[in-house]
């Protein structure tokens, strides 16, 4: 208990803004390196002087964010109740959601992989395939799905790290994995000629990796360790994961429901259309993972701090936090607008592809900024347990602003719409995220 009750000061004690920083740096180190490894199968499958390759990752991507949101669900879930708990210092019943949060997300992830697996083929014809991207989309879809059980319980294991206040530990796992991963593409894909189903090999080998580490780094100082002993399936511990990680799983649900949506109708123009959609949300991707990282690293805080009372440091972090990755993004956005065809020829050098894509990325650069409030505003939501206004701004961006955009507008404005949707899903949310979360601040009184 004495490690348990130097790290409770460690949270509560010093400074908000340097505390946030100090843990914010490994945040944003792993969150940069994970994106930039989701980039690496665009890059080196983009060699491969298929469009229909590239289009099979951007296909399969929304899969991908399927998966993550189930491990997110649990892994945000129980880590919110984890960092709670640890501010009253409950340990016993931190380290009971540890374990039950842990082993949901395998089975979790068995499930998915059994039941992807099984329906192949009618999967990727839903995912947004058509008849000439199918053989490339399953090659890479099939791979994928055998390491969801690894994939689900190893974003549980990192997200409930950096809950704890050990983020150190979660960054040496996620970083040590996607740096195998940038490795293996190249090798797998080009090297041994495996194609797109390399790429699929290169991701679930140094995910896999990523978990071993993350799972003896719970064993390691003060963390909470795994222990099936400790899994409670009882009413209370999955209600409480249900309403910490409801935003996330709404979250990362829509955000794959919408990938599809904009698959089938970039479809409806040409191979080219979807590869160029593809690119463009992993770079804005990337454009976000710094600021998302930022984000973490107040997570811990604001979860510990809310947990003792202390909520004048909540609210100083989440003002630092909006502050500072506001002008972060104002600048990246200005970059990547200036320089969007370059960046897009990068991953795919076919004119179709740069000319569709860089307008796209240029109007997404438009209201970029406006995810410092909504993200930070989400996140402190979440983290405080206020479920309802968290899932709905969670699911707004993405979801329930983008789906509808990017159907009315591609059918009314055709291309042009398509390549609009996201920034005006971005400003109908951030009008919705200003109001919502400052009536949550003015809640938190002293």
């Amino acid at each position: 208990m004495d490690e348990q009750e130097r790290k409770f000061k460690q949270m509560t004690e010093p400074p908000v803004h340097s505390l946030i920083c100090r843990l914010a740096i490994p945040c944003i180190i792993s969150m940069l390196v994970t994106s930039f490894y989701n980039m690496a199968d665009t890059f080196f499958v983009g060699m491969l002087d298929s469009n229909d390759a590239t289009a099979a990752v951007g296909i399969v991507f929304s899969m991908m964010a399927v998966i993550q949101a189930v491990g997110f669900f649990f892994g945000h879930g129980s880590g919110n109740y984890i960092s709670r708990e640890l501010g009253k210092k409950n340990y016993d019943e931190a380290s009971n959601m540890a374990a039950t949060g842990f082993y949901a997300a395998l089975a979790a992830g068995v499930l998915i992989a059994g039941l992807g697996l099984l329906f192949l083929e009618p999967l990727a014809y839903l995912l947004g395939s058509t008849s000439s991207t199918l053989q490339e989309t399953k090659d890479y879809l099939g791979v994928i799905l055998l390491g969801a059980p690894w994939m689900t319980s190893s974003l549980v294991l990192n997200n409930q790290l950096r809950y704890q206040g050990s983020a150190m530990y979660a960054m040496v796992g996620i970083v040590s994995g996607a740096v195998l991963n940038i490795a293996l593409d190249p090798l797998l894909i080009l090297t041994f000629g495996m194609g797109v189903a390399g790429a699929g090999w290169a991701t679930i080998i140094s995910q896999f990796v990523s978990f071993c580490i993350l799972y003896i780094g719970c064993s390691k100082g003060s963390n909470i360790q795994i222990r099936l002993s400790r899994v409670k399936l009882k009413p209370f511990y999955l209600l409480e994961i249900v309403q910490g990680g409801l935003p996330s799983l709404a979250r990362q649900s829509l955000a794959s429901l919408a990938t599809i949506c904009l698959n089938h109708a970039a479809g409806g123009h040409s191979e080219a259309a979807i590869a160029a959609m593809g690119i463009v949300q992993r770079i804005m991707m990337f454009g976000a993972s710094a600021m998302i990282g930022f984000g973490q690293g107040f997570q811990p805080v604001c979860g510990f701090n809310f947990g003792a009372g202390l909520y004048k440091r909540v609210k100083d972090g989440f003002w630092f936090c909006v502050k500072y990755s506001l002008g972060f993004l104002i600048a990246i956005s200005a970059l990547v607008f200036l320089f969007a065809p370059q960046l897009i020829s990068f991953f795919r050098n076919d004119p179709d592809v740069i000319s569709c894509g860089a307008a796209a990325l240029r109007f997404q650069c438009l209201t970029f900024p406006a995810q410092s409030w909504i993200v930070m505003s989400n996140m402190m939501e979440q983290s405080i347990r206020r479920t309802i206004p968290a899932t709905f701004l969670a699911t707004a961006r993405q979801g329930v602003f983008f789906i509808p955009a990017v159907l009315i507008l591609s059918h009314t404005i055709g291309l042009l719409g398509i390549q609009m949707s996201q920034a005006v899903a971005d400003l109908c949310t951030l009008l919705c995220a200003i109001p919502i979360h400052i009536h949550v601040l003015r809640t938190m009184e002293d």
